[in-house]
């Protein structure tokens, strides 16, 4: 496929190869952009930011809801685009899609929505005949890099608010995911959105995301992946917005009175979705003594039984992570914890790109499968003694994204709620739950801002005061 730069498809002699991560097999290539290329998207970008800005609100919203109906319109093509590029099972991109269309929807309402508030300022001493209100207008150039384990709705979470606000994007997809993103584009431009307003290069992040945040016609970075690139970014920036996105690590806390049944079905939904690679995968599994031996084995025969391998089979649970040395770092994590004291009651095993799903117990904090973020198939056992050693253990990481507990007991539930140190918090189910319209974001080294459209237009806008002075 071409990258869509300066209002063109456009090639290059230098490509980046776009492969399928279970067979290998090249399935397309995208462009790899220059230091050249990036100041040509700024520059339109400059230009479109001017033309989005004169686009009245309801047109936005037009544009948008346009697109999301096209969106499902394609969501065959889309869903197959994702699970080729990234290793999703077809239903897991199905589900995707229909997110992303949704995360589409939400951002198109919010356009209309976009305003400010009267200011009493007769609260103020010496304020007669004084009249104030606030107005939001758009930052301008939105930066918005995304990571390849949502590549088609963490790109929406972060062209549909910028879009609405009357910003224009200069996107930068992962490397490993373009394909979908250059389809939405195509949506996009489809839909009505001037042809300035998006952009979307492909091509290295130390070539093309540090030179696109480091400069100062950029407002506003919008960016999702490892903390290690998050920092890297908040160093080059400058004086602009950011939101960061960053990792996890999360804890599930399994209280003596929950539900085994409910546990099980939630630590298979939010640990081995997308082979784990979503950054609020239930990664650590605090349980209580009393219920520890119950737990573990009701979920062994269920970790099992998941079946894993090729993503376009419909009989596939599991796909391929999206990098073979990406399976190999997880596998060798895995046997680094065995070796240190951890039983690996099932799973582990990897062939190529694939990791048979992975349960670990007897788990210890010093273990890298417990201290890091995995971002894999595999989920460890901790032994807790009570609600409060739970806590402490669950805040014993440099992480806060989300966190879960299972309890009937309202006292341990809002103990929970209080002092786990995470940006997302449920209770009675895990971790990796989200809806499209909610805050979200993280705590300590998992980011700053919130996304969510409602909530990321208010990052993507900049705030005015306006003062009448009357005589009267």
């Amino acid at each position: 496929m071409k990258f869509y730069l300066a209002g063109e498809w456009q090639d290059r002699d230098a490509v980046i190869e776009v492969t399928n991560p279970y067979s290998g097999d090249v399935i397309d290539t995208v462009p790899a952009a220059s230091a050249g290329d990036v100041e040509s998207a700024l520059a339109s970008a400059v230009d479109g930011a001017a033309a989005m800005a004169a686009v009245h609100a309801y047109d936005r919203y037009v544009m948008l809801r346009k697109t999301a109906d096209l969106m499902r319109d394609r969501a065959d093509d889309l869903a197959r685009t994702i699970s080729m590029e990234e290793g999703k099972t077809l239903r897991e991109s199905l589900s995707e899609v229909e997110r992303s269309a949704q995360t589409i929807d939400l951002s198109s309402e919010e356009a209309k929505r976009l305003g400010g508030e009267f200011l009493p300022l007769d609260g103020g001493k010496g304020t007669e005949g004084k009249l104030g209100f606030t107005m939001r207008v758009p930052c301008g150039v939105i930066a918005a890099i995304t990571p390849f384990n949502f590549p088609l709705n963490l790109v929406c979470h972060k062209v549909g608010p910028a879009l609405a606000a009357g910003n224009s994007v200069v996107l930068k997809p992962a490397s490993d995911t373009p394909l979908v993103a250059l389809k939405l584009v195509e949506i996009l431009l489809e839909s009505g959105v001037p042809p300035l307003a998006i952009t979307c290069v492909t091509g290295s992040g130390s070539t093309v995301g540090n030179a696109i945040c480091a400069d100062r016609r950029v407002r506003k970075i919008s960016f999702t992946g490892s903390q290690e690139v998050g920092e890297q970014i908040c160093k080059v920036a400058g004086l602009k917005r950011v939101t960061m996105e960053l990792g996890s690590n999360s804890p599930l806390i399994v209280m003596p009175d929950a539900n085994m049944d409910m546990v099980t079905r939630a630590t298979l939904a939010c640990g081995y979705a997308n082979a784990g690679q979503v950054c609020i995968s239930a990664q650590r599994l605090i349980v209580l003594d009393e219920v520890h031996d119950e737990l573990v084995a009701s979920l062994q025969p269920k970790v099992e039984a998941i079946a894993a391998g090729d993503q376009l089979n419909n009989d596939t649970q599991v796909g391929p992570m999206v990098r073979t040395q990406d399976a190999e770092r997880v596998y060798d994590w895995i046997n680094e914890a065995v070796s240190q004291g951890a039983e690996l009651v099932c799973g582990g095993e990897r062939s190529g790109a694939v990791v048979q799903p992975a349960l670990l117990d007897g788990a210890t904090a010093d273990m890298r499968v417990v201290r890091e973020e995995v971002f894999g198939p595999a989920v460890a056992v901790l032994r807790a003694t009570n609600i409060d050693d739970a806590i402490r253990m669950a805040n014993d990481s440099n992480y806060g994204l989300s966190a879960g507990v299972f309890t009937q007991d309202i006292d341990a539930a809002m103990k929970f709620a209080r002092h786990v140190h995470s940006g997302n918090i449920h209770i009675n189910w895990g971790p990796m739950w989200r809806t499209d319209l909610m805050p979200y974001g993280g705590l300590k080294d998992s980011g700053l801002g919130k996304e969510g459209p409602k909530y990321a237009i208010e990052e993507m806008t900049e705030m005015k005061t306006v003062v009448i002075h009357s005589q009267l």
